[in-house]
């Protein structure tokens, strides 16, 4: 089988970890003896094993005598320090592999192709950049918090079939249908934080937390109330998940982090300063439509994912409008929805 088949199977397995390994990257590993998968494994949580050594374990005791004319195939290079784990590059010259594939170097600077070089330096063949694209992809969060820094961004949410994002009396009413809502908590456990506008706690109350999606990891809620004035049983003030208050002044009745300052035309810049600086690689943005706005204008997004329901409001508040056309399509019954990318 050529290379590209076994790296597409790395992905396959890196996914496994979504929503649990940040701010680790997720990464598949496969170890092959001739053209005979002998090991496979993924990082499954952080803190935990790397996706190298979990495949190492995986092999069959019948197979060991292999790894010395086997290939490991990874999603990403070997790590070559100490962190919560030890270095896989050292683990896998220990096991003397004959070759390594990788898709991607690493931009973590404490890794950065020094894991490469040491198994180069200690004879093992190395080919980089199979399914390349592919990987960057995957690793989309990973990537931009270390090379951008500042955490990757998504955009979220529902419109009517007629472009509205809420109906002219602004109470709530669901847009969306079942399997689209449960697929909106699926993302929530797949990000580090949430984050939402005054508007939408007012006229919504949410939790802002994964209710309806396993396993439940809670994000990070972000509020940004610049006036602070949000009832103290905003529901986003609850202890079911964290919450980091943005606003201009404190309030001492509020069992909350807050972080005061202007808030003003350059939020986007400074929160995500502050976000980086907390380890936070991805944030999606659920609303309102001003808050939306603000990171559109900013050009602060990376993707963005809209449901267009089935329903006709006829008047109410417009949606966003996004400046670049769908990358995909398709329908979560009854409703459409739409993925972008920035340019």
């Amino acid at each position: 089988m050529p290379h590209t088949a076994y790296m597409q199977r790395c992905f396959e397995l890196a996914l496994k970890g979504a929503g649990r390994v940040a701010p680790n990257p997720m990464v598949g590993a496969v170890l092959v003896y001739n053209d005979r998968i002998i090991g496979e494994g993924y990082h499954q949580r952080f803190g935990g094993a790397h996706a190298e050594v979990v495949a190492m374990r995986s092999v069959k005791a019948e197979d060991e005598h292999l790894i010395p004319e086997a290939t490991m195939y990874v999603s990403l290079e070997p790590c070559s320090h100490h962190g919560k784990t030890p270095p896989c590059a050292d683990m896998l010259v220990a096991q003397k592999v004959k070759r390594v594939v990788v898709a991607n170097t690493d931009p973590n600077p404490v890794v950065a192709g020094r894991g490469i070089k040491k198994l180069r330096d200690a004879g093992i063949e190395v080919i980089e950049g199979v399914l390349e694209a592919e990987g960057l992809f995957l690793n989309r969060r990973f990537f931009t918090f270390h090379q951008q820094k500042r955490p990757y961004i998504i955009l979220k949410w529902a419109q009517s079939a007629d472009g509205f994002f809420t109906k002219d009396n602004k109470q709530q009413h669901w847009i969306t249908g079942d399997l689209s809502r449960r697929l909106a908590h699926r993302w929530r456990a797949e990000e580090q934080a949430i984050l939402v506008g005054y508007g939408t706690v007012m006229a919504d109350n949410p939790q802002l937390t994964v209710r309806h999606w396993e396993p439940q990891h809670h994000p990070l809620r972000i509020v940004l109330d610049r006036n602070n004035t949000l009832p103290t049983d905003s529901k986003v003030f609850n202890d079911a998940a964290p919450t980091l208050l943005l606003s201009a002044k404190h309030r001492a009745d509020l069992p909350v982090q807050q972080l005061i300052g202007p808030w003003q035309d350059g939020l986007p810049a400074q929160l995500f300063h502050i976000l980086h600086e907390r380890n936070i690689q991805s944030i999606i943005i659920e609303g309102g439509v001003a808050t939306l706005q603000v990171f559109i204008a900013h050009g602060l997004w990376d993707e963005a994912r809209v449901f267009t329901g089935p329903e006709h409001f006829t008047l109410g508040i417009t949606a966003p409008i996004l400046p670049v056309a769908p990358t995909a399509t398709e329908t979560i019954f009854p409703d459409r929805l739409d993925t972008y990318y920035k340019p």
